[in-house]
């Protein structure tokens, strides 16, 4: 039963967020000051009436919300206007639908665009990620069974380093390095790699993802490594961790059925974090290696000022944080059980 609470609070919890940052995501925009239509289409000699064609084509004629006016969201009108027919709904609308409306600059569906870079982002950092973990962890681990020792120490300095290296600095060494030593510094594939086998294809994948992988995994395994090892040196200083020892038990058997699951809860909060926060915080690495991301085509739109993608790309980077803090939740519960009483 506590189980079953603890799971339906924390779902509750996420769908008021989700419904919160739904809310937050269409005002942020429409608050801007002047016509949208045109800072997303900056051209001088667009006349009157292409404006208003543009600002029809887009949906940005109708009001967005019964009393506010699209152009002036802080001067109310009439309350005329039907409910239904206002940006707001039509915009919730065709969320649930699955349409994040159109782009201004490519005027295709943002859900492709963002679709199709987003696949490109979950493939940089699923990769680079789970990389990072394992060696995190295990380096944390090994520092902490090993305090005080050489082992430690250069854990300590290799993490320390790696933690403090600027993500857009090691991407431009390794660009440099790689371009001097036969690999690619850019881009997804070679091209013409298409008209070529299957295998052929995936390997020059591969063979693209190397450098801005081991990037992505050399900045984030430091900070795995540092908060293992800091929670696995307090658990190992519990007292039921020196019962074990009194009863005989080796210290493999200490770490894998007493000290580890406990010393893994901050490593679960840090990734639902990092999950959620490197959706978009990877756009440093994309832009260096010109990888085409989702951080890539958020840099594009603002510098293009489309706001339909800048929508929609932090409607989806929220919705990942929501999910991977949900996840971790859900995760916590599992490792320590006494989470579902508080």
């Amino acid at each position: 039963m506590n189980r079953w609470r603890y799971f339906r609070n924390k779902a509750g919890w996420s769908i008021f967020t989700l419904i919160f940052v739904i809310v937050l995501n269409f005002f942020l925009f429409r608050v801007m000051p002047g016509d949208p239509a045109r800072q997303g289409i900056r051209d001088p000699r667009l006349t009157k009436e292409t404006i208003e064609a543009i600002r029809v084509r887009f949906g940005l004629d109708k009001p967005v919300i019964n009393c506010i006016d699209s152009l002036n969201p802080v001067r109310f009108g009439s309350c005329a206007v039907n409910p239904l027919d206002t940006q707001f709904f039509i915009y919730v609308k065709n969320l649930f639908n699955g349409d994040l409306g159109f782009s201004y600059y490519y005027n295709r569906p943002v859900s492709d665009i963002l679709g199709e870079r987003l696949w490109n982002t979950i493939l940089l950092i699923g990769v680079g990620q789970i990389l990072a973990i394992v060696i995190g962890v295990i380096l944390g681990v090994l520092a902490a069974w090993k305090a005080r020792s050489a082992i430690d120490y250069g854990a300590l300095l290799i993490s320390l380093l790696a933690w403090s290296l600027p993500v857009f600095w090691l991407g431009i060494i390794l660009v440099f390095w790689g371009s001097n030593h036969g690999f690619p510094i850019g881009g997804k594939a070679t091209p013409g790699i298409s008209s070529y086998p299957f295998f052929t294809q995936v390997g020059d994948l591969i063979w693209h993802l190397l450098l801005p992988t081991f990037t992505y995994t050399v900045i984030f395994m430091g900070e795995y490594t540092l908060l293992m090892r800091s929670s696995l040196l307090d658990v190992l200083s519990e007292d039921y961790i020196l019962t074990a020892k009194a009863k005989g038990l080796s210290t493999f058997q200490i770490l894998k059925d007493h000290a580890l699951k406990n010393g893994m809860l901050p490593i679960v909060t840090l990734i639902a974090i990092n999950l959620g926060y490197t959706v978009a915080g990877v756009i440093q690495i994309e832009s260096v290696f010109s990888w085409p991301g989702l951080g890539g085509a958020l840099f594009e739109a603002v510098s293009r000022r489309d706001f339909p993608i800048l929508q929609g790309g932090f409607l989806l980077i929220a919705v990942s944080v929501i999910i991977a803090n949900f996840i971790a939740d859900l995760t916590y519960s599992y490792l320590d059980p006494r989470v579902q009483t508080e």
